[in-house]
């Protein structure tokens, strides 16, 4: 066989075997991955989003030079669940991880995995709250459950060790040094960039305890919210500022208004070195200690509160932005920027207030709808906004449709690349919501629904059986239920015909939601707590 002939044969031999679709790309060509997702990172607290409340420019970055989604949601607004379905494409009731609790199976098919075997290195540092070591990374450095913002412990490829420093800092820090250090640069990477924070109980860094003590922030419009028009859904749950956050965990008072001792000096400040006692004593007492003398009630002391708790949450924020201008500064030093994908997400979103709640849980638009921002200059137009309805359900396919590796069957999301690069504008016309862990903490009912871009249908079951529909473009705070207003009859039932052949096609069910029940109420039998 002749050289010609021969170079032929192999150029065959390769693509014919090849783990991508099409043509095989040149492995330096092949683009490298860096998924960024934070804890309870609300829309609302990114300014590129246009609330106002604070400033991240360095994620506004990545919607300056690429794309912004608008209407991003999440399949199950709670954190454990939300990362499965990241990792799997596929909803919580196909994974097996539906709340908190039931444990999550690492050999079923990820991202990650598929990615490794198609011969990118990988790496996850921070925060993933799922147990077990993770599958699918050459490298990993993860926080046990939800970790520690002061000194925290990382399992470092399976070997628990401590650091000094903050969490922020130190997910950072590693996540640079893996890849300036460890990866293998002869192969495209993806690094899970994971950081812990906003999520409670919001401990700012060193140089951030102070951040906004000058500013008097306005709560949203309906902070005051009394649920009138909503069923017992909203008006049970256990997530209001005023009246369930905690004086220790959440207002940082070492003891409460009646002068007894907080959790928070036994669980928390007991992992602080001295200079970082001193340095939150130096920050947080005076406050403190000017609060309990001036005695604040009714309204006064809600609005307190409130401050005190966005405050707190927004400064743990400019430490994350902090980290994500880090890494996009090391990707253009080392000339890694044109061929690297940033998306920048949160495992849901979170409520700053609005219906005077912190938390998530609820298919209501602050915690079903989640921040998402990417950037590819090789694909994606800078400045573009997207508004279709796109899910967490759909990252998993949209990582593996831009390395060219074959999605499988049994990922549920879809890729929203064509989105990205402008190629189409087709896509889904509504999403699907479950909500599982009740009764727990926050009290927040089971239910599931379904949104289009203009209606919202959801079904609380378990203890109750109400049905609560909105109109997202006349009400967009969702105060009104409208499901038995008889001007919406048709929208109603056209919804219900929706819903259930949604629901349908992802495998749900009556009877998929009774057995998440019994593997609920087993738990808590086994634990000797109460249903």
């Amino acid at each position: 066989m002749n050289r010609t002939r021969l170079t032929a044969a192999l150029f065959f031999f390769i693509t014919a075997f090849t783990p991508f679709e099409g043509i095989a790309q040149n492995e330096a060509k092949r683009p490298n991955i860096i998924f960024m997702m934070s804890d309870d990172h609300a829309y609302q607290a990114i300014s590129a989003y246009g609330h106002g409340l604070n400033e991240t420019p360095n994620i506004d970055r990545l919607a300056k030079e690429g794309a912004i989604f608008t209407r991003a949601t999440v399949t199950n607004s709670i954190c454990a669940p939300s990362r499965a379905v990241v990792l799997t494409g596929k909803h919580s009731f196909i994974n097996g991880k539906v709340d908190n609790i039931q444990p999550f199976d690492w050999d079923q098919d990820n991202f990650a995995k598929l990615l490794q075997k198609a011969g990118y290195t990988t790496a996850m540092i921070g925060k993933i709250h799922l147990d077990g070591l993770p599958q699918g990374f050459d490298h990993s450095m993860v926080l046990p459950g939800q970790g520690d913002y002061y000194n925290p412990d990382f399992i470092v490829n399976g070997e628990m060790k401590r650091f000094e420093g903050y969490v922020t800092d130190i997910t950072t820090k590693y996540a640079l040094k893996w890849l300036e250090e460890v990866r293998d640069k002869d192969k495209p990477f993806l690094l899970v960039y994971n950081q812990k924070a906003p999520h409670r109980n919001w401990q700012p860094a060193p140089e951030y305890l102070t951040l906004y003590d000058d500013k008097t922030f306005t709560p949203p419009s309906t902070f005051f919210d009394d649920y009138s028009n909503r069923g017992r859904a909203a008006k049970e749950q256990e997530m209001q500022i005023d009246g369930h956050a905690d004086w220790g965990i959440d207002f940082k008072l070492k003891v409460d208004p009646e002068g007894k001792p907080t959790v928070l000096v036994k669980n928390y400040l007991s992992r602080f070195n001295e200079q970082q006692l001193k340095d939150w004593d130096a920050a947080y007492e005076p406050k403190n200690q000017a609060f309990l003398k001036a005695n604040l009630q009714g309204k006064d002391l809600a609005l307190w509160k409130f401050n005190t708790y966005i405050k707190d949450y927004l400064r743990t924020i400019k430490s994350v932005d902090d980290g994500v201008g880090e890494l996009l500064d090391y990707l253009e030093a080392n000339g890694l920027a044109e061929n690297t994908i940033i998306i920048y997400t949160s495992d849901q979103g979170f409520y700053l207030g609005e219906h005077g709640w912190f938390d998530k849980r609820f298919m209501y638009e602050e915690s079903f709808r989640t921040p998402l921002l990417i950037r590819y200059p090789k694909e994606i137009k800078p400045g573009t906004s997207i508004d279709k309805l796109v899910q967490n359900l759909d990252f998993a396919p949209t990582i593996l449709d831009y390395a060219g590796v074959k999605v499988p069957e049994a990922m549920q999301g879809e890729s929203f690349r064509s989105l990205s690069n402008g190629s189409s504008d087709q896509w889904r016309d509504a999403v699907y919501y479950t909500y599982y862990e009740y009764p727990a903490v926050h009290m927040v009912k089971r239910h599931y629904g379904i949104s289009t871009a203009r209606y919202k249908l959801m079904h609380f079951y378990y203890d109750i059986d109400e049905w609560e529909m909105y109109d997202l473009e006349k009400d967009p705070q969702e105060m009104n239920n409208v499901y038995d207003d008889p001007s919406y009859a048709a929208v109603r039932e056209e919804m219900h015909m929706k819903l259930k052949e949604v629901r349908a096609s992802y495998g749900d069910s009556d009877e998929m939601d009774q057995k998440f029940i019994d593997l609920f109420n087993a738990y808590m039998e086994k634990r000797g707590s109460p249903k």
